[in-house]
This record gives structure tokens, sequence and C-alpha cells, in this order.
């Protein structure tokens, strides 16, 4: 195989870090690869992605030492025009990436500046949007989509072109499950007419549903391991490094299985779990009790909410729930489902058409949106549409300035909350040196640090490894503890099972389902309505012959808290 991508003892330091944020790299990547390279935030993913399609040192100005080849070039020589003829990206924050007016503008970019001929521009545009179901959309202002129609755009702006080498920075963090699925299979399609694909993720389990031909594990900025899939995920070493493992093989350990790369553990079709068949079925029969069902108390009700910005497309149709009090519930369902307009109408941000939303009895619309916010805080999708300061303690202490708390106690609160979300080394920081993902903790902490009645979190955990997932989630858990009511709008279908105890299922704007959130994922009908993916626990469990596959799923979730809870 020949060379496309090489690093050669490659370091790389921003000019306003201490550190090389890459150290001492060695990697190849040969033509026609799939490459899976993971790791935690922080941990020099995105910068070697950087690296390879020209944003560093182009756009990222930094010391490099050693080399790196990209399709012959010699990047710190070549120019950033040249680069993006090799190399196509798809990146992380799909907002930055957008220069249409329209999609279709949008998608046809790089044909226009590589002078495509209308008619051919106009055939390939239209082809591509129906491959990632975003046709009926090409007239529409991309900065209007929802999160995953943003990214489906950001696909096929780069699939269009002919690059030899696409990256994708995070394809999966703003999808569905359902979406993700269909977006996986789709470059893993791309990758089969023989272009090399680099996927920079970690969400291994959703991007293995396609097999990679190597899975390079990256940690504070140097390369920890670079194998098979098989052989890393039977190494056991992704939870050491911020990386969460597919749940059917944290399942098998649990059970007490030793687990070898021959067992095929890529993928839950593949998995050979026959053999820990019989431990699979003695842990199940030990450890499944089932929970009793707390007490609940009214503290939320939404009656018959139907809202449409144009007045003809409605958005939301006769929405009914209840939250109550202390309860973490999650709000599932696809992209464009009216998720994240309901938590818009909750915090009165828009106004119902028709229905009411009281608290404790009391109507909430008679209050503005800076008196509601006592009730119910939000933290965005996007968090460059909450960021207003410089700095992050700033940032993140605006809220209790606003308010008037004293400066001590701000200071106080600030740092507490910034330990919590894994961001007081860099309290000091610029918010303009931060990752997407480190710019997500920051809103989360501005908002958490004002400990309203209700908090709602739009995909709080949208680009963000393992561990300060787990750190982030922690948090909630002991708020949640401590009385507070948190509802999360979430595309992870684990933080659901880890995390909430019931979902609310919305699609087309309507609430199709409100029941236990393992229940969710083991309904296949209700998942496909929905854009979700049944979890590989309900799969594992039927192909071990369980009889009752959904206690099954629940037996590991109720297992796993309680490990978690004494991790911690």
């Amino acid at each position: 195989m020949k060379p496309i991508i090489e690093f050669k003892n490659f370091s790389f330091q921003y000019f306003e870090q201490s550190e090389p944020t890459l150290k001492n790299i060695n990697l190849t990547i040969n033509e026609g690869e799939k490459v899976l390279i993971a790791g935690p935030s922080g941990s020099g993913k995105s910068t070697i992605g950087n690296c390879i399609n020209g944003l560093i040192p182009f756009a990222y100005k930094g010391e490099i030492k050693g080399s790196l080849i990209v399709r012959g070039l010699e990047t710190k020589e070549a120019s950033l025009f040249e680069l993006s003829k090799k190399v196509g990206t798809v990146l992380q924050d799909s907002d930055g990436q957008f220069i249409g007016l329209n999609v279709g503008e949008d998608i046809a970019f790089a044909l226009e500046n590589n002078a495509i001929e209308q008619k051919e521009m106009k055939e390939r545009v239209e082809k591509i949007a129906k491959v990632v179901d975003m046709y009926d959309f090409l007239n529409q202002n991309p900065h209007e989509l929802s999160g995953g129609q943003k990214q489906r755009v950001s696909l096929a702006g780069v699939m269009v072109e002919d690059a030899d080498i696409l990256l994708f920075d995070e394809p999966l963090a703003n999808l569905d499950p359902k979406t993700g699925k269909v977006a996986i299979e789709l470059i893993d399609e791309i990758a089969k007419t023989g272009k090399t694909v680099i996927i920079i993720e970690h969400r291994i389990e959703d991007v293995l549903h396609r097999s990679v031909d190597r899975l390079v594990l990256v940690d504070e900025g140097e390369i920890i391991m670079d194998d098979t899939s098989d052989a890393v995920l039977a190494s056991g070493i992704l939870p050491n490094y911020g990386v969460r493992e597919p749940l059917y093989i944290t399942c098998a350990r649990y059970a007490g299985a030793k687990l070898d790369k021959d067992d095929k553990l890529s993928n839950i079709d593949t998995f050979d779990a026959s053999k820990y068949k019989d431990l699979l079925h003695d842990w199940y029969k030990s450890n499944y009790v089932r929970k009793a069902k707390k007490e609940e108390k009214e503290l939320l009700k939404i009656e018959n909410i139907s809202f449409s910005y144009d007045g003809i497309k409605p958005i939301l149709k006769n929405i009914n729930a209840t939250i109550h009090e202390g309860e973490m519930v999650s709000i599932v369902g696809k992209n464009g489902a009216g998720k994240t307009t309901l938590a818009s109408v909750l915090c009165g941000f828009i106004k119902p058409d028709e229905g009411s939303i009281t608290m404790k009895g009391d109507d909430l619309s008679k209050y503005s949106i800076s008196e509601r916010a006592e009730y119910i805080g939000i933290v965005m999708q996007n968090p460059n549409q909450m960021i207003s300061k410089n700095m992050i303690s700033e940032e993140v202490g605006l809220g209790l300035k606003i308010r008037n708390v004293p400066e001590e106690e701000i200071e106080k609160k600030v740092n507490e909350v910034l330990k919590i979300c894994g961001l007081y080394p860099f309290r000091k920081w610029p918010i303009s040196a931060l990752s997407f993902g480190q710019k997500k903790r920051v809103t989360i902490a501005s908002i958490l640090v004002l400990n309203p009645t209700i908090l709602i979190l739009d995909e709080p955990t949208a680009g963000q490894d393992y561990k300060h997932y787990s750190e982030i989630m922690e948090f909630l858990k002991s708020l949640n503890e401590a009385g507070q009511t948190i509802i999360l709008i979430t595309h992870d279908m684990h933080l659901m099972l880890e995390y909430t105890q019931r979902a609310i299922v919305i699609t087309g704007g309507e609430k199709i389902a409100d029941e236990a959130s393992y229940a969710v994922l083991c309904d296949l009908d209700l998942t496909n309505k929905a854009n979700l993916k049944e979890t590989s626990l309900f799969d594992l469990a039927n192909k071990i012959g369980i009889e009752d596959p959904l206690s099954f799923v629940e037996c590991f979730i109720n297992y796993d808290r309680e490990v978690r809870e004494n991790e911690n």
C-alpha cells in the first residue's frame, strides 16, 4: 500500500500555549485506508486533523517540528489552497463551515470554485442532497436548520467534492442515532470508492457500525495505540483514556469475560458472544432486581401545546407531558422533531399558539423571559449562541454578576463549577483558545452556577469524551439527587439509558411515547419512528437467548449505575 499521509517525528505548539499540543507524532495512513482517530477532548486528535487539512499552520498559528507529507506535499511548505484540493473536511462546528445563502449554494460552493458547468453542478448537488436527505431544504438558509440538518449539509458539501482524502471531525456530534447510523454508512460507501477516509470521533460504538482498517488512540498529544479496532477493544484501555467502549463489551466484562481480538469485538453483529453465553446468563440471574418505583410529585405541567413559526406548518402538535419534582428526564427524537422548539416554549423564548405551561399550578405565561429564567434555565446546543464574554471566568460568572451577587461569592461559585466541568485549569484562558467541546462545558457551567428550579440542557454532552461526559453527568446527577429537576434533550442513547429513568419521545412535533428509558430502546417500532437506535445490549440479550431482553437491559443499567457510584 502506498502512503498518502506521513507524520514523521511531528510536533506542533500553538503560539498561545506553553506546551506542545502534539508531541513527536509518527503516523502513516495509506491510500484507500479508513482510519478512526479517537481520544478525549483536548487530546490533540482534532489538531492532527487540522494539520492534515492545512488549517495548521495557515489558520491556526504555531511552531512545527518534524515533517508532515500529504499526497506528496510537505504541508508547512504548501498553500492552504493546494491542500484543500487534496483534503475535504467536515468540521465539528457546522456553523463555521457555511458559505452559501441557502443549502443548495452551500453544497455547490466547492464545485463553483472548480468552475464546474452549471448543469453538471446542479445535477451533482441534487443527487448528493437526496443521499443525505436534504433535497427538500435546498432553498433554505442553512443557519435556520436543526443541528443534525446542518451536519448533513456539511457532509454533502464534502461528498460533492472529488478530493482524495476526506476528513470527518466529530461527524456524529449533532445527529440523531438513526441519522448518525446513515452518516456512517454513507462514509463507508465513500471509502469503498477508493477514497482515503479519516474519522475523528470518540463515539466508538457508533462509528464501528461499519468496519475501519485501523483505530488510532491519542492522548495528551501522543499516539497511545495504533492497531485494528478488534485489538484496541480487546486491550480494554479505552476507558483509561476517556473513551467509552461499546456497551455490549462492558456488559461482557461485567460478566467476567476475558475478551480476545479474535472475538470480532468491533460490532455487535460480528461479536462472538456464544463463548460467553453461560457467563452472561449467570451474571444476569445473579444481578437482576426490579427497582421499586418512586413516589412522584408534579412540578411542571405541559398541556395541549401547539406551535407554528409561519402559521401554516405545525412544529409542535398538542404536546402533553408532566415533569415531576426532582427527576431527570430525557426528551428524544429525530432531528427537526420539535425538541428544541419545545424547550424554547418552556423558557418563554417563543409563545405557543395553543396550550399552557404551569409550575405547581402557577401559569408561567404571565412572566417575562428574564423572570421565567428564575424557574427554568437552558443550556443551548450551540455554545457560540450563548457566549458573550472573552474570558472563561467572566462568562461563567456573568449571570451571577447581573443578579448583583457579591464578587467574592461569584469567584467561589465559579471556581466550584469550573472544577466539576473540568475547566478550572483554564479559568484564566480566553474562550477563543478553547475547542468546541470545551466551549460547550463553559456554557453548561454558566447556567449550572445559577441553580434554577428546572434545568434544561440541549445536547449537554455533544462533542464530549467519556471522561468529561461522565464528570458533567455525575455533577448533574448530584444536583438531581439534591432535588434539582433536570430535562435533557439528547441524541445520546447512552446518556438516556444511564442517567434518566424516563424518556419522552417526540417525532413530527408529536409525543409518541413516554416511558422507561430502557424500554424505549427495546421497542424496534418506536426507535424506527423516532430515528433512534436500539441499544446493543438488547441485541446482545437476543444473541445469547435471554427470554426477556428488556429486563436484561434494565439489569445492565442498574448494575452499571452501581459500579459508577462506587467508583465515585
